[in-house]
C-alpha cells in the first residue's frame, strides 16, 4: 500500500485543486465573485436561518376545510345529476359528515341509487373498480352519500404535498433564495426563509389560499333578500371588495377555476392608469370561458378570490380569446402579489399559522462568529495534540490531509448548494475530529508493528492495511447514523446530517489516500532508518 503509484498522486492532486477551486468563491465578496471568468465556479455556501437571519413560519393545513369543500362540491354534483335525470328529491344537505337526500317518488329510489353510484365520484386510487364515495339506501326513501375514509385521508395527504410545492413557487417568485420548506408530522409545514426579515410580507404571500373562481351572479333575488335568508338552492351570498356592492348572490358552481390559468401579470389600465391583473387561460379554460360568456351576454359574472367577490362585470360580448383582466381596488403592490399568487396556483386548503419567529441578521452574524471561533479553537486543539503525539512530520502530514478534507467538504456543499446551519458547523467540526481519529488508528498500528520487530516499510504498510477495517467500520456507522438523521429529521437536523455524510466520504479519502501519498513521498526521498513515531527511537 505504500507504493507511490502515479494514479494515487494524480487523484490527490486533482482532489486538492477541486477543493480549492470550489471553496474559493466562499472567500470572495459577492461583487468580486460575479466578475470571475465564466469557467471558474461562482457558487457559494448558503447560510441557514440561524446564521444569516430570516423568518421561520410553522403552518398547519386545514384539512377539515378541504373536506367541507369536497362535500359542498358533492352536494352540487348530486343536485345536478338528479335534476338532469328528472328524479324528484328534497332535503338535500349535509348530515354528520355525509350527504342525505330524500327521493320523493318511491318508484325512482333504485334508479337514483344506481345513477349516483355510477355517475358521482371518481375511481379510488389503489383499488380495482372501487370509487371514492359510497351511496346507501335507508328508511323513508332516503339516500346517504359519503366519501370513503381512504379517499379523505389521501386528499389530506395530497393537500399537504401540493401546499409545499405551491408555497415553494410563491417564495421563489419573491426572490427569496433557497427557502427550506419541509413537512412536519401529518399536516404541518415548516418554512425557513433565510434573508427574509419581514415575516408579514412572507405570510401575505404564503398564507393566502388564492382560490380563484368565475361564478355567475344569481339575479333571481336581490342581495338584500338573500341577506335576509331567502337564498335560492344552489346559490350563496358572498361578500364583495369591489367597492360597488357589499355582497353578491352567486351560483355555487364555478364555471371556470384558477387551475385553468396559464399566466397572470400585473399591468396598468391604458384608459384609467390604475393597476390591474391580466390573465390568460389554457385551451380548456378558454373554451369554457368563451361558451359561458356567449351564453350569458348582458348578465354579470363574479370573479371570486378566496370566497370574496373582487369584481362583478357585465358580459358585453363573447370573450373567446382566452384572456381577460381583473380590476378592483388594487395598488401596484397588491396587484403584483395577486399575480404572483395566481401564477403559483391556489392552495388546496387554507393554512393556519401555528408559530412565527424572526432571526435578526445581527444574531445570525453572532452565530457565524461563534461557530468560527469554535472551529478555530477545535483546530488548534487538534494541531497541538497531533504534533505533541506524533511529531512535526507525521502530525503535519495528518494536518495536511485535514486541510484537503475541509476543502473538499466545503466544495461539495457549495456545488450541491447545501445550506450551512449552526448544527452543520458542529457536524463539520465533528467530521474533522473523526478524520484525525483515523490517522491516530493508522499511526498507533505502525507503532504496534514496530514493537513487534517489523521493518520500517512493512510497519508503515501494515499501519494502513490493518487499520483500514476499523476505519471503514467506524465511518460506515457514522454514515448510517447520518442517513437516519437525514431521513427522519427536519431543518437544522438535516443540515447536520448532510454535512456529516459528506464528511464521512471525504474523511476516508483524506485520512487514508492523502496521508499515504505524502508519507510514501517522504519515505522515497528520506530513506529513514527509524520512524519519527517509533517510541524506541
Amino acid at each position: 500500500m505504500m507504493t507511490l503509484s502515479r494514479w494515487k498522486v494524480i487523484v490527490v492532486v486533482l482532489a486538492t485543486i477541486f477543493g480549492a477551486l470550489f471553496t474559493l468563491p466562499n472567500l470572495l465578496p459577492p461583487d468580486v465573485r460575479a466578475q470571475l471568468p465564466g469557467f471558474l465556479p461562482k457558487k457559494a455556501l448558503n447560510l441557514g436561518l440561524d446564521l444569516q437571519g430570516g423568518s421561520y413560519l410553522l403552518y398547519s393545513v386545514d384539512t377539515q376545510a378541504l373536506r367541507n369543500e369536497r362535500l359542498t362540491n358533492l352536494t352540487e354534483d348530486v343536485r345536478k345529476t338528479l335534476t338532469d335525470a328528472q328524479i324528484p328529491f328534497t332535503d338535500l344537505g349535509q348530515v354528520s359528515g355525509a350527504l342525505s337526500v330524500r327521493i320523493t317518488d318511491p318508484g325512482q329510489v333504485n334508479k337514483a341509487l344506481n345513477l349516483l353510484r355510477n355517475e358521482i365520484g371518481a375511481p379510488l386510487a389503489g383499488t380495482t373498480g372501487g370509487r371514492d364515495i359510497t351511496v346507501e339506501g335507508g328508511d323513508d326513501q332516503r339516500l346517504r352519500i359519503a366519501f370513503v375514509p381512504q379517499a379523505l385521508d389521501a386528499d389530506a395527504s395530497r393537500a399537504v404535498e401540493q401546499s409545499i410545492e405551491i408555497i415553494r413557487r410563491r417564495i421563489d417568485q419573491l426572490g427569496t433564495r433557497e427557502p427550506n420548506i419541509v413537512r412536519q408530522g401529518k399536516d404541518r409545514i415548516v418554512i425557513e426563509a433565510a434573508g427574509e426579515s419581514d415575516p408579514e410580507k412572507l405570510k401575505s404571500v404564503v398564507g393566502q389560499t388564492a382560490k380563484l373562481t368565475f361564478q355567475m351572479v344569481d339575479d333571481s333575488v336581490s342581495a338584500q333578500e338573500a341577506a335576509a335568508g331567502r337564498v335560492p338552492p344552489g346559490s350563496e351570498l358572498l361578500a364583495s371588495t369591489d367597492g360597488y356592492a357589499q355582497a353578491y348572490l352567486v351560483k355555487k358552481r364555478a364555471e371556470v377555476t384558477g387551475e385553468m390559468l396559464v399566466d397572470a401579470q400585473a399591468r396598468f389600465d391604458q384608459q384609467t392608469g390604475r393597476p390591474i391583473v391580466q390573465f390568460r387561460f389554457n385551451s380548456e379554460g378558454a373554451r369554457r370561458f368563451g361558451a359561458i360568456s356567449s351564453q350569458n351576454i348582458g348578465r354579470r359574472f363574479a370573479i371570486v378570490l378566496d370566497r370574496k367577490v373582487i369584481s362583478a362585470p357585465v358580459i358585453q360580448s363573447a370573450i373567446t380569446g382566452g384572456s381577460g383582466q381583473i380590476t378592483g381596488n388594487f395598488t401596484e403592490e397588491t396587484a403584483n402579489e395577486l399575480a404572483i399568487l395566481l401564477r403559483a396556483g391556489a392552495l388546496p386548503a387554507p393554512l393556519k399559522v401555528e408559530e412565527q419567529r424572526t432571526v435578526g441578521a445581527e444574531l445570525g452574524a453572532d452565530a457565524v462568529r461563534a461557530g468560527a471561533i469554535s472551529g478555530i479553537v477545535g483546530l488548534i486543539g487538534v494541531i497541538i495534540f497531533m504534533i505533541g503525539m506524533y511529531g512535526w512530520l507525521f502530525g503535519g502530514v495528518s494536518l495536511a490531509g485535514l486541510v484537503v478534507n475541509g476543502l473538499m467538504i466545503i466544495a461539495f456543499m457549495s456545488i450541491t448548494q447545501a445550506t450551512l446551519t449552526l448544527p452543520g458547523i458542529a457536524g463539520l467540526i465533528l467530521t474533522l475530529a473523526v478524520a484525525v481519529d483515523a490517522n491516530v488508528l493508522i499511526y498507533e498500528r505502525m507503532r504496534d508493528e514496530l514493537r513487534a520487530g517489523r521493518g520500517i516499510l512493512s510497519s508503515m504498510d501494515a499501519g494502513f492495511s490493518r487499520a483500514m477495517g476499523t476505519i471503514m467500520d467506524a465511518n460506515i456507522t457514522h454514515l448510517l447514523s447520518a442517513a437516519i438523521l437525514f431521513g427522519f429529521g427536519a431543518g437544522p437536523v438535516k443540515g447536520f446530517a448532510w454535512t456529516l455524510s459528506i464528511g464521512v466520504i471525504t474523511t476516508v479519502f483524506s485520512a487514508v489516500l492523502v496521508t499515504q501519498v505524502l508519507l510514501a513521498w517522504w519515505y522515497r526521498l528520506a530513506r529513514p532508518k527509524v520512524l519519527p513515531i517509533d517510541e524506541r527511537a
